[in-house]
């Protein structure tokens, strides 16, 4: 696919429209007629990825919404004080189970750049009584967020639907404070895709199309000045990602990993 000055903005668009959906209506994505990774078992999809029933049942039901590809809480290893990012926050399912870790001494921000999902955010910790946690509308490329205020950075199921990763995690590392720390799950690619498979608007809003090769991630790392990078494939998650696609073979290309990296420091 042909890559254009205009292409990561009409990416970017089409992602927020079809998030937008999601956020606008009631219950979860899967009833929002988009189609998204969570729309593979709805009351089971959190399990499914990772998450024990203690922290699903801490957490008001509008805030699982089942979109993410695994759980960055298990190797994010949060500590009370700490200032917590979540990029691409949804409806605050993950920024509210870091609310709880780091304490009414930490803090955390969740930054979306969707206004529906950003307001569902809001309302979800309102409910909840969790007041140590912010959500800011903005892009993950350009964070509304000051040099070296972050201790741990999350993201789940969102970096692979960003048309410029090396800016991703040139703001992550910005943002980070010296000896702060990445802790995202995410879809990367195994082997690479043809072409039918990345230029398909569907399959990139599956959170597919748009995903990276392990060695151009390992690089993107690298390049925006990381250290310590570890990269793990969950070779279980092909069963899952089967069902994101049917038909499509997704799960010959793509997985769920961990990425865990380190800001020298």
């Amino acid at each position: 696919m042909e890559h254009t000055k205009t292409e990561p903005d009409t990416i970017r668009q089409l992602v927020r429209e079809n998030y937008g959906k999601i956020a606008n209506a009631f219950g979860t994505c899967c009833t929002a007629g988009v189609e998204t990774p969570c729309c593979s078992g709805e009351e089971s999809a959190a399990h499914r990825i990772g998450y024990s029933d203690s922290q699903i049942e801490s957490i008001p039901d509008a805030a699982t919404m089942g979109l993410g590809c695994g759980n960055p809480q298990a190797i994010a290893r949060l500590k009370p004080g700490e200032t917590v990012l979540d990029l691409g926050s949804g409806a605050g399912f993950d920024c509210l189970l870091a609310a709880k870790a780091v304490g009414e001494t930490g803090r955390v921000i969740g930054v979306d750049m969707t206004d529906g999902m950003i307001r569902k955010a809001r309302r979800n910790a309102k409910k909840a009584g969790i007041d140590n946690v912010a959500f800011r509308a903005g892009e993950i490329e350009r964070l509304p967020v000051a040099d070296s205020t972050v201790d741990a950075i999350m993201s789940n199921c969102v970096i692979n639907l960003s048309p410029e990763k090396e800016a991703v995690f040139r703001e992550a590392y910005r943002v980070l404070k010296p000896g702060g720390r990445l802790a995202i799950s995410d879809v990367v690619a195994v082997r690479p895709m043809p072409a039918s498979m990345i230029g398909d608007s569907q399959m990139h809003c599956a959170c597919i199309g748009g995903a990276a090769l392990v060695s151009d991630l390992r690089q993107t790392l690298e390049m925006a000045g990381f250290e310590k990078i570890e990269i793990t494939l969950l070779d279980s998650s092909r069963d899952l990602i089967k069902q994101w696609a049917p038909g499509k073979n997704a799960q010959d290309y793509v997985v769920s990993a961990t990425i865990e990296a380190i800001k020298p420091g």
